[in-house]
Order: structure tokens, then sequence, then C-alpha cells
């Protein structure tokens, strides 16, 4: 009898609702999101490889910068592809194994949780640049920027293992996930048993992550604008101004796309296509955006990038 329970309540095989588009619609949105997946593996691939392959842009802010495309590849690359697949499937194929849920759940919560890490590590690092340059190499050193990226992941990798290990521990009722594709949210949801821990942890870790990453951001913000306007150093007045706006403009579009995804999940049934849309957006958005801004703001990375296809250009084919 108990073992009848587990396989009639604990299914390994979940069903996902994916995206409800009409017939003539399949296929546009199919290809555009294939083409922006494409465009996401193409810009980080190609910026992570510069910086490695370029010796002049072996510095703290880039290598710290790495962390991004990195995690928008991991992020990206478990979402996407089986959400195309899903978009050409009759509903009713559209199946996943629970273990394999999991997995993107967990992966789903790392992008989101790591996207904000990244960017408070890389929030010091501008502040370091800006406020004490004469001790920036002193204090940036590469022991420095292994520690802040390990840091960084380790951080979000121990809060979404805490947040899926208490999703896990739960008894399932339900098989359909009321998603594009899995997150801690909707496999809590296919659970019959008590969701009380869950939803405080959940929340406690939501609050937590906000509180440092918005705090963090408003707190160097504000110490790099006094000294920018203390300062009468037009130079690095400048050199502040259009590093910082790129990271600055980075982070809204990370937390908007965040706020509206967490926002949608407390509205009624009847707006869950709008809530899958913003889901599938906050990956896709970040992206393909950051590398472009980083790309086109930072004139080392500009540089070369016209250093990369000058020599391709002229090298001669055989």
């Amino acid at each position: 009898m108990e073992n009848q329970t587990n396989v009639t309540f604990n299914s390994l095989t979940l069903q996902l609702e994916g995206l409800n588009l009409r017939r003539d619609s399949v296929y546009p949105v199919f290809l555009f999101l294939f083409f922006s997946y494409m465009l996401i593996m193409f810009v980080n691939v190609g910026i992570v490889v510069l910086v490695f392959v370029d010796k002049s842009l072996h510095q703290p802010m880039y290598l710290l910068f790495c962390n991004l495309p990195v995690n928008d590849l991991v992020g990206n690359s478990i979402m996407a592809p089986r959400l195309l697949v899903d978009i050409l499937r009759p509903p009713s194929e559209r199946l996943i194994s629970y273990y394999e849920c999991v997995v993107q759940a967990f992966t789903t919560h790392m992008f989101g949780t790591t996207s904000h890490t990244v960017l408070m590590i890389m929030a010091f690092d501008r502040y370091v640049a800006i406020c004490n340059p004469l001790r920036y190499s002193t204090i940036m050193t590469n022991n420095m920027v292994v520690k802040l990226t390990v840091s960084a992941w380790g951080v979000a990798f121990v809060l979404v293992g805490i947040l899926l290990g208490l999703t896990i521990r739960l008894n399932r009722c339900r098989t359909l996930i009321m998603n594009p594709y899995c997150d801690n949210a909707s496999l809590f949801k296919l659970s019959c048993d008590s969701v009380f821990i869950n939803n405080v942890y959940g929340l406690t870790f939501t609050v937590v992550l906000l509180t440092a990453s918005i705090g963090s951001m408003v707190l160097t913000y504000t110490k790099i604008t006094v000294v920018c306007l203390t300062s009468k150093n037009k130079s690095l007045n400048s050199k502040a101004l259009k590093t910082c706006s790129t990271h600055l403009v980075v982070y809204l579009i990370m937390l908007l796309s965040g706020f509206l995804v967490i926002t949608l999940h407390r509205f009624p049934p009847q707006y869950s296509d709008y809530r899958k849309l913003a889901a599938i957006l906050f990956h896709i958005v970040p992206g393909s955006l950051n590398p472009i801004i980083y790309g086109l703001q930072s004139a080392e990375i500009c540089k070369s990038l016209s250093k990369l296809f000058r020599s391709t250009a002229v090298k001669p084919f055989y």
C-alpha cells in the first residue's frame, strides 16, 4: 500500500504547461526565441573568449565582468533549448522528468541569484577604483578577484540549494507545471503538504538578497557620487560616469526583469500568459543586452574588437 501511494502521489514524470500559442504564431515565436538564444550564445561566448585571449583585458573589472556572460550562458542553455522543443510539441507531449525539472529550477534560481551577487562584486570593484585609486592595485589583486568570484557563486549556490532542498522534501500530488519551464514556485505548488516553511524561507531569501543587492548599490554609488562631486579631476569624473552608468543600466535591467516575474507570480491565473512571458524575458533580455551594453561602453573592449577584426581582415585565406 505504501509503494502504491508513492507511485500515485510522487510521480517522476511531470507535464509542462508551456506557452499557450495560436497555431499561426507558433513558428514566429519559435524563430524569435531561437535567434534570441543564438544571439545570447554568440555575444556572450565572444566576450568571454575576447577577455581571456586579449592580455590588455586581464584587469579585475573585465575578469569580474566575465562572470555575467558565463552566468547568462548557463542559465539560458538550461532553459532555452527545452523551451524551443516544447513550443513545437502539442501540450500533451510536453513531459519532463522530475529530476530534470529540479535541475532546471536550480539553474534558473542560480541564474537570478548570481546576477545579483556578481553585480555586487562588480560594484565593489568600481568603488575601489574610483574612491581609492591609489590603493586599487594592492586591493584588487588576482587573489582578491578569485575570492570575490568564489564568494559570488558560493553564496548563490548555498541560498538556492536550501531553497530547492526545502521543496524536494515535499510529497507531490499534482503533475502539471504551470510555467514554460521549472522553477521553485512551480515545483512546490505541486505539493499537497504544508508549504509554510517554503514560503517563509522564500520570502526571507528574496528580502535578504534584494536588501543586500540594492543596499550595496545605493551605498556604493552614493560614495562614488560624493567623490566625483568633490573631485576636480575631469578625467576621473568622465571615466567614473562611463563605467558606472554601464554597470547601473545592466543592474536596472536585471532588477526590473526580476521584479516583474516576482510580481506576476502573485497575480490571479488569468494573468498567467503575462507571467510566462516575463519569466522568459527575464532570461533573454539581460543575456542579450549585458555584453552589448558593456561592449559598446567599454573603450578597451571596443579597441580589442577592432584590433581583432583588423587582424582577421588582413590575414590571407588559402
